[in-house]
């Protein structure tokens, strides 16, 4: 198969993009939030762990520590507390006490709205930084690579095998698409890789990008 030009790439990844707006929509975040505070914590505690999972333990986390002054004032073990039914639960009590105090001691108690001084926070990496952005701000200045979009990335082939951390896909789905669609693009994915593009047994037929799939029908 000879090797697909950047343009070309760019013309499929607007098909795709324009299938998955009229399926999704602009996708919704699966995290349950209020704030770009409590966004932030969310994400943060949704590392190696389901979104639902962490919708089960927020509720009471944030009746409580909603906001930066009162996350900065907790006791660890409150919040170890509330958050233990979720993996590395010691560790994410420390980073979002952490954060919220961090918040407060160099941001003037506002989650701030840039793609650098956000991972400056503790227990926030770029993939959360690009949450931040896109879901509280509308501020795109990247795309957040999970396990879903790196999957998809890779079947969609706008990834290679080299491209093995996401920090590189997302450098080559940047170049593929615009700014405006960088919004989109992690909450979309999200979905169509629990409704079709599943990591076992994708569902390939009746799939909504199965034309423009390579991987659609082989093996992925």
């Amino acid at each position: 198969m000879p090797r697909e030009s950047l343009t070309r790439m760019r013309e499929r990844a607007a098909q795709i993009e324009q299938r998955m707006i009229g399926h999704y929509g602009e996708g919704e975040c699966s995290l349950d939030y209020e704030t770009p505070f409590t966004l932030t914590v969310a994400v943060i505690l949704s590392a190696q762990c389901t979104d639902a999972a962490v919708n089960k333990v927020t509720p009471a986390l944030f009746e409580k520590y909603g906001t930066p002054e009162k996350m900065a004032a907790a006791r660890l073990a409150d919040v170890e507390e509330i958050i233990h039914p979720l993996g590395f639960y010691r560790n994410k009590a420390k980073n979002i006490i952490a954060c919220a105090q961090t918040i407060l001691t160099e941001f003037g108690g506002d989650v701030p709205n840039d793609i650098e001084a956000l991972q400056k926070l503790p227990g926030v990496g770029r993939k959360t930084a690009n949450v931040v952005m896109c879901e509280a701000f509308r501020n795109p200045q990247g795309i957040a690579v999970d396990t879903h979009v790196f999957r998809i990335a890779h079947r969609l082939r706008f990834a290679t095998r080299n491209d093995d951390t996401p920090a590189k896909v997302e450098a080559k789905l940047l170049k593929i698409y615009p700014q405006r669609d960088w919004l989109f693009i992690n909450h979309q994915w999200v979905h169509f890789g629990r409704e079709f593009c599943r990591a076992r047994n994708p569902l390939c037929a009746g799939c909504i990008v199965a034309d423009l799939c390579p991987s659609c029908g082989k093996e992925a």
